[in-house]
């Protein structure tokens, strides 16, 4: 099989049809084997029967159901493992994403040897408030701390061998970081392509606004799983070492002030570098101990994707 298509969809009862025909069209003009996965993300409308409805006359449908709304990471998970083809796409149900760009995206996996390549929505038509400016200043942060030059993290239209998508683990909310996450599993050949970007044809976006304070705890999350990931000891174990390091200076100082210097002055615990010397020396010990807990867990980490499959069908007649 040439091609998987991930679609994750919420309540996207309008564009769905439309959309897979326009994708069939394109896989047919091109000649490519290929299967669309519809991940419904506890749609609430008909979209579960209208996916129904188009794999009971193309064989080329599957589909997963998910018994409540899970997020787009959790349906990207599930798409992955199910996927099948050589080349894995993704691409939004809104319409917004152009299926005529596939076949390009295809070439420059196949022929030019990219691991992952993103899509550039170089000109939006979204508004700029809501979306174009907070999403210009994610996009320069995650570039700045993780070294993954793309100018848009968070385009839904990629492109992916399959070896990339059977190896990272996209849960939590870090579908919008799925290069970075490729980089740190040993991907490096990360390429871009300017594509076309559609206003959107119905309904109205399913993000509120607070995917900016989770894209920014999502940041911060991203830079420390590229840092120290898979040695959470050496940012825990450092810092609690310093920590330590600084109470043990402190308390070796008033006692020998106490004991040496001025016996009849004030008591040790009168003074507030002892104070100093006991915080300085509980949080290192945390930290310490937080560090070790960390590479305790790496060592004992199973495969935990939070999200439970109502349904999942192959549709095969």
């Amino acid at each position: 099989m040439n091609l998987s298509i991930v679609i994750p969809l919420l309540n996207e009862e309008e564009s769905i049809t439309e959309l897979y025909h326009w994708i069939a069209q394109v896989m047919q003009s091109n000649g490519f084997l290929y299967e669309v996965i519809f991940i419904d993300d506890g749609s609430t409308d008909k979209s579960w029967e209208i996916i129904e409805a188009l794999a009971a006359q193309n064989t080329q449908v599957k589909a997963i159901r998910f018994l409540r709304n899970f997020g787009k990471s959790q349906a990207l998970h599930a798409g992955f493992a199910m996927a099948q083809g050589d080349v894995v796409i993704t691409m939004d149900a809104d319409l917004q994403d152009s299926p005529e760009e596939i076949p390009e995206l295809y070439k420059m996996i196949t022929e030019a040897g990219f691991d992952l390549v993103s899509g550039w929505k170089k000109k939006r038509y979204d508004s700029i408030v809501s979306k174009n400016l907070p999403s210009k200043l994610f996009n320069f942060a995650a570039r700045r701390t993780s070294g993954v030059r793309l100018h848009d993290f968070n385009c839904g239209l990629k492109a992916y061998r399959n070896d990339v998508i059977k190896t990272i683990e996209v849960t939590g909310e870090m579908h919008r970081y799925i290069p970075v996450l490729a980089k740190n599993a040993g991907f490096d050949a990360i390429g871009e392509k300017v594509v076309l970007h559609q206003a959107r044809k119905y309904g109205t976006t399913k993000f509120g606004a607070e995917r900016f304070v989770r894209g920014f705890l999502d940041l911060i999350t991203i830079w420390f799983l590229s840092r120290f990931g898979k040695r959470p000891m050496h940012l825990f174990g450092a810092w609690g070492a310093i920590m330590l390091f600084v109470g043990f200076c402190f308390a070796l100082y008033l006692g020998i002030d106490k004991l040496f210097i001025n016996p009849s002055g004030r008591l040790i615990t009168e003074r507030p570098q002892f104070y100093i010397a006991l915080t300085a020396m509980i949080l290192g010990s945390q930290l310490f101990l937080a560090g070790f807990l960390g590479e305790l867990l790496l060592r004992t980490k199973k495969d935990n994707a939070n999200y439970i499959v109502k349904e999942q069908r192959n549709f095969k007649q």
